[in-house]
């Protein structure tokens, strides 16, 4: 599958079959992971595979109220949970803080996750990021250690149906020339 192409079928996934994800998938995964790009190559990403089905359930009942991907942790054959290392990404040795946020870690989770679900949905699987959680206590469940924190999950499994692509704006909604609200001009 070519780049465009799957970045453009890759869809939300929340209901899965029960077939089970081989090592050799899994490690796929986490490869796809490993080679993300990150700030100064600072890799602060820590995972989390979860297979254990308690683990699983206790995990899905620390998301938000009604969150419809709630079934998806609980059937999911692998549940990823991403952690930032803290206080790495976005700093240098002599300065301190690098950028204007002490969260670049975000930027660099979102590129790892991505990377993670394009993979996935190359390899035939679904995935779902999942942010609206109750992150301290996924902290506490997980056993998280001080200065580690968790991000998102991301359940991954073989999925039960495939939805249709939502609605997407047009690229002059969104893009500009030269300065803000100017328009593009293409060709």
């Amino acid at each position: 599958m070519d780049t465009l192409n799957c970045i453009k079928t890759r869809r939300s996934i929340r209901r899965f079959t029960d077939q089970p994800i081989s090592d050799e998938t899994l490690q796929q995964l986490l490869e796809a992971v490993r080679w993300a790009p990150s700030w100064a190559n600072s890799q602060c990403w820590r995972l989390i595979v979860v297979k254990d089905p308690e683990i699983k359930n206790s995990l899905s009942n620390l998301l938000s109220p009604h969150n419809p991907a709630t079934k998806g942790v609980q059937q999911a054959p692998i549940v990823i949970v991403l952690c930032a290392q803290l206080g790495i990404s976005g700093y240098t040795m002599e300065k301190g803080r690098a950028g204007r946020k002490d969260d670049w870690f975000m930027f660099d989770l979102g590129i790892a996750a991505q990377n993670l679900c394009l993979a996935a949905h190359a390899l035939g699987l679904g995935t779902v990021h999942v942010g609206s959680i109750k992150h301290e206590e996924v902290d506490q469940l997980l056993g998280l250690p001080e200065g580690v924190v968790a991000v998102e999950i991301i359940p991954v499994g073989y999925p039960a149906k495939v939805g249709n692509p939502p609605p997407r704006k047009d690229i002059t909604e969104f893009v500009f020339q030269d300065r803000y609200g100017q328009s593009l001009t293409l060709g």
